[in-house]
């Protein structure tokens, strides 16, 4: 089965880390599901049916996106507010379609990784950071695993560096595959 990605990018061809990790993914249609949320919806009016069909015909979900003000970019909290719905994602019988479902985040950050600790400039890991969505994930019982984070966008932008980043999240994403 394939793993859906979701990309949050709202400028997606300015994009120096997220364009090449999608370009990257779309070398693999056997194993990659992309859907570009801005791309389905320029308006941000989400077809929720739509979205949660798409989660239930997928076991493994990532969200990819870069991380600004310290979270994700509005469209994805919209989807989060719209398609996880009671009825569907919780509370209720019929409910929590998401359940035993693989869910991660792949994230850019432009901060390098030292700076996200209690005693650096930011204070908080990302990980302390990245908690509501860990909580939401639980709360609709999908198996939440750990994100993947490339940092230093704002340090360095050069070839080698972008390669590399696409060469790690490749591997992250295999492992995320073959995880139990």
């Amino acid at each position: 089965m394939k793993t859906l990605v979701i990309v949050i990018h709202p400028d997606i061809n300015s994009s120096i880390v997220n364009k090449q990790w999608l370009e990257a993914l779309n070398r693999f249609p056997e194993k990659f599901t992309i859907h570009s949320l801005h791309e389905a919806y320029p308006d941000e009016k989400l077809d929720v049916p739509a979205e949660q069909r798409l989660i239930e015909q997928h076991d493994r979900i990532i969200f990819q996106f870069p991380f600004y003000w310290f979270n994700c970019p509005p469209l994805l909290k919209k989807w989060l507010d719209e398609v996880m719905t009671y009825g569907w994602a919780y509370g209720s019988r019929s409910g929590y379609k998401m359940a035993g479902k693989k869910v991660a985040l792949a994230i850019s950050l432009g901060i390098d990784q030292h700076e996200y600790n209690h005693s650096a400039r930011y204070k908080y890991t990302v990980e302390e950071l990245t908690r509501p969505f860990e909580l939401s994930f639980e709360y609709v019982k999908a198996d939440y695993r750990p994100f993947f984070g490339y940092y230093g966008i704002e340090l360095d932008s050069s070839k080698e560096w972008i390669d590399s980043s696409v060469d790690e999240y490749l591997h992250f994403l295999d492992t995320f595959a073959k995880s139990v």
